[in-house]
């Protein structure tokens, strides 16, 4: 770590706040510790758990940097004492529990996966948070299978848009719900089989019609609050609901004898704390299954804006706007 500087640019929270609290500072650069690399990191992934954390919501974990970013993509420029040599110069993009918004940043290497060929450090730094978060809460927990039927909440979102590709990609129906006209016809050439405007439309009446009246296999759910129930009329039986996030609010009554009598399953999950192992193996998974596809130009992940590290606090203000489609991510090296 000789030839790496001492010091380097990262963005600070320096309280909680709007996106104006988001500013440029100078750290130390960060010194992997076992298990871990350091990577220059060329862009760095915006998503809505760095709003929350920069809002006062979302603290990070016991041990994990103070600073917002989730997601990197960049070069493995050193390795903890005993790491694998062969991981310096690669080209990588990580999932992190915190610190991407940085020149550098340390990531477990068991959460680093190669950057897919013919995608850019940009489009590389938008797969981890999104990509982790479908894969392990529809694949996972909902257990989606080819030919089923899926309800997305957030459909232009970046989890929305990613849950639409990688659904489409292994064959799987998608509805989803926007915010607007413009937001609908978005999704459906992303590869939605149906967008619902849920300012105008009923989308529990919507799933009704498009499925015959059956209902859907699984809902994704990133609302909560008064979208539980609802979402719960829109499941087949056996169906299977999964919550990630409740912007609506975190308590619901619901009719249990409803879940009993139609068989149907409640789970949900958070991903930034989970174990480094718990990760790794599902670093792995992801890329022992969905890589190759991605080697293959299956599927690349909708790009909103880039913006540069200094301006931060402009892709926050943009994510909180709710006008963006797809990624945003944030140019650093």
């Amino acid at each position: 770590m000789t030839s790496l500087p001492a010091s380097m640019t990262a963005i600070a929270i320096r309280e909680p706040g709007g996106p104006e609290v988001l500013e440029p500072t100078t750290r130390p650069v960060p010194q992997p510790g076992p298990g871990e690399v350091l990577v220059r990191v060329a862009a760095a992934g915006v998503n809505r758990p760095d709003v929350l954390q920069r809002m006062g919501f979302y603290p990070p974990p016991p041990g994990a940097s103070d600073l917002p970013g989730l997601e990197i993509a960049g070069t493995v420029v050193a390795t903890a004492p005993g790491g694998d040599p062969e991981l310096l110069g690669q080209a990588v993009c990580a999932l992190v529990a915190g610190g991407g918004y940085a020149e550098y940043c340390v990531a477990p290497a068991g959460s680093c996966l190669p950057v897919p060929p013919g995608f850019s450090m940009e489009e590389a730094a938008a797969l981890p948070e999104t990509v982790f978060t479908v894969w392990h809460n529809l694949f996972e927990r909902a257990w989606v299978a080819e030919g089923e039927t899926v309800l997305i909440h957030g459909g232009t979102s970046g989890i929305g848009t990613t849950a639409i590709g990688l659904s489409k990609l292994f064959g799987i129906r998608t509805v989803v719900t926007c915010g607007s006209a413009e937001k609908c016809d978005a999704a459906r050439a992303l590869g939605a089989d149906l967008a619902v405007d849920y300012s105008s439309e009923d989308y529990v009446e919507a799933v009704k019609g498009f499925t015959g009246g059956k209902g859907v296999n699984a809902v994704l759910d990133m609302v909560g609050g008064d979208y539980l129930p609802r979402n719960l009329a829109c499941l087949a039986d056996d169906g299977r609901h999964v919550t990630i996030a409740f912007q609506r609010g975190a308590k619901v009554e619901i009719d249990i004898a409803d879940v009993m009598r139609r068989r149907l399953t409640l789970t949900g999950s958070t991903l930034r704390a989970r174990s480094a192992d718990f990760k790794a193996a599902l670093a792995d998974e992801i890329h022992g299954t969905l890589w190759p596809r991605l080697a293959e130009g299956g599927w690349k992940p909708a790009m909103d804006e880039s913006f540069p590290l200094a301006e931060a606090s402009a892709a926050h203000a943009r994510m909180q706007a709710g006008a963006h489609v797809g990624k945003i991510v944030l140019r650093v090296g």
